[in-house]
């Protein structure tokens, strides 16, 4: 985990040097711990953080600014004023009468597009408004970008390989996931340079190897993808309707829509799962923030000594006592000023009041994103798997259970973004020959059935709703 760097409000940054030192440090470790020698790895799968990105130099390598993460919120004014903007009110008309004319889908995300300052879109063009290097460089085409995949693909192959593949390029916002280019309409909207970006490959591809140098001897790199498509492939959803359900840092829904690609509506968007040969799969997503990060500050401010305390501290009390936790240490797609709050506090109120209030703020709120999926997504759901470090809470598994209404499996390895993208550089080197081989080595460990009605929960949910509402545009 690289620790992030806050150089201003709002500002959320990696260290490039930090965060390359890291990643060869982990493997290295991981290599050694396993009891292997580096000569014994036959590929190497890398599945990274989305949306978080740099540019470089094309011709020295460096870099014009540290990592600027998908948390940054430097933006937050350029997307306000986007989305308040007579430009984009006239976008909107435009795509929703073409939409209504041809009925092709890829004319109705348009129609109701919003910015964000999650997308990388709108941190890209500030990067070429404020770094100035940066846009004289991209003049004159020495400008590379690059999520983390691309960075650490151009170090371990020592600049001669600049590449991504179409899980990350799809979740950057600015890669067209219908017609499977950089969308050159956006970033003529944007100011951003076409020059800048790197090539696409497939997830499961030889994208070269890396340098002798760095590990002793050359390992081919077999696999990139991007974390939450690599967890998808990981919990093997292969088929349309699996539904994946990540809770780490943050929170992420996704639905296997197989071939067909749902155009983004309110809280979903369409992304490219994985690309395997002539292989294509579609997901839709739903994601929510501050699932792990408002866990962690839990425990930093020392409401807790260890996370496995959570369960026993939120199951000892029978409910918050009306206490509801409003998440908002990190960015909201429709408000980026919104935050965290407890609400309903009372000098009864203890600890463990106070650690069920933010699980239950977990479980709530996926109850939210599975509505909107069961409403929006025209295929009938399948398995439900969850996955994550927050996935080992049973108390968040059980109610999530109870107010969706479905069983849900808990793999074995709660860290599915490390396993898929084994899979994916497996299946590439031809150590597995098929799909069906990994389904084998699924490993279920608990499998939470609804055990209570929502009705139940109604009273809470609904306080809780009321808790949302009160917090907003603070």
């Amino acid at each position: 985990q690289v620790e992030s760097l806050y150089p201003r409000p709002g500002w959320v940054e990696l260290d490039p040097e930090v965060l390359w030192s890291q990643f060869v440090g982990v493997i290295k470790e991981a290599v050694q711990a396993a009891g292997l020698h580096m000569r014994q790895i036959a590929g190497l799968g890398i599945s990274t953080q989305r949306a978080t990105f740099i540019t470089w130099h094309k011709r020295t390598g460096k870099p014009f600014h540290n990592f600027i993460s998908w948390q940054d919120l430097r933006s937050a004014e350029l997307v306000n004023s986007w989305n308040k903007s007579l430009l984009l009110k006239v976008i909107h008309v435009i795509f929703t009468v073409l939409h209504f004319l041809t009925g092709n889908d890829r004319y109705l995300a348009p129609s109701f597009l919003t910015f964000s300052t999650q997308q990388t879109s709108m941190k890209l063009s500030w990067v070429f408004k404020n770094i100035y290097e940066a846009e004289e460089a991209a003049k004159k085409n020495n400008c590379c970008f690059g999520t983390v995949d691309t960075w650490l693909l151009y170090r371990l192959t020592k600049g001669s390989v600049y590449a991504t593949d179409y899980s990350n390029a799809s979740a950057t916002g600015v890669f067209e996931p219908f017609t499977k280019c950089w969308n050159p309409t956006l970033c003529y909207l944007l100011s951003i340079p076409m020059s800048i970006y790197p090539p696409v490959k497939d997830t499961s591809f030889n994208f070269g190897s890396a340098d002798s140098e760095i590990f002793g001897v050359s390992i081919p790199i077999m696999a990139v993808v991007a974390d939450q498509q690599s967890a998808m492939f990981g919990e093997c959803c292969f088929h349309p309707g699996d539904v994946k359900l990540t809770m780490g840092t943050g929170g992420f829904w996704n639905v296997n829509t197989g071939e067909h690609l749902f155009a983004s509506q309110g809280s979903l968007y369409p992304l490219i799962g994985w690309k395997i040969g002539e292989e294509v799969v579609y997901l839709t997503e739903g994601c929510m923030s501050d699932i792990g990060t408002a866990i962690k500050w839990a425990q930093d401010i020392n409401l807790f000594t260890n996370v496995d305390e959570t369960e026993r501290m939120a199951r000892s009390i029978v409910d918050s006592q009306g206490v509801c936790f409003v998440p908002g240490f990190q960015v909201s797609v429709n408000d980026p000023y919104l935050s965290a709050s407890f609400m309903g506090l009372k000098p009864s109120t203890t600890r463990n009041h106070l650690v069920r209030a933010i699980l239950e703020s977990v479980a709530f709120r996926n109850k939210q994103l599975y509505d909107i999926i069961v409403k929006k997504v025209r295929i009938p759901l399948q398995t439900i798997r969850a996955d994550g470090g927050v996935s080992n809470n049973s108390f968040v598994m059980q109610m999530t259970s109870d107010l969706i209404n479905k069983q849900i499996e808990k793999p074995a390895n709660a860290d599915m973004s490390s396993l898929g993208a084994a899979f994916l550089a497996g299946l590439a080197s031809g150590f597995w020959t098929d799909k069906e081989q990994l389904k084998k080595l699924r490993r279920i460990e608990a499998v939470f059935e609804p055990q209570k009605d929502l009705e139940e929960y109604k009273p809470a949910m609904d306080t809780w709703l009321q808790a949302m509402k009160c917090s907003l545009h603070w």
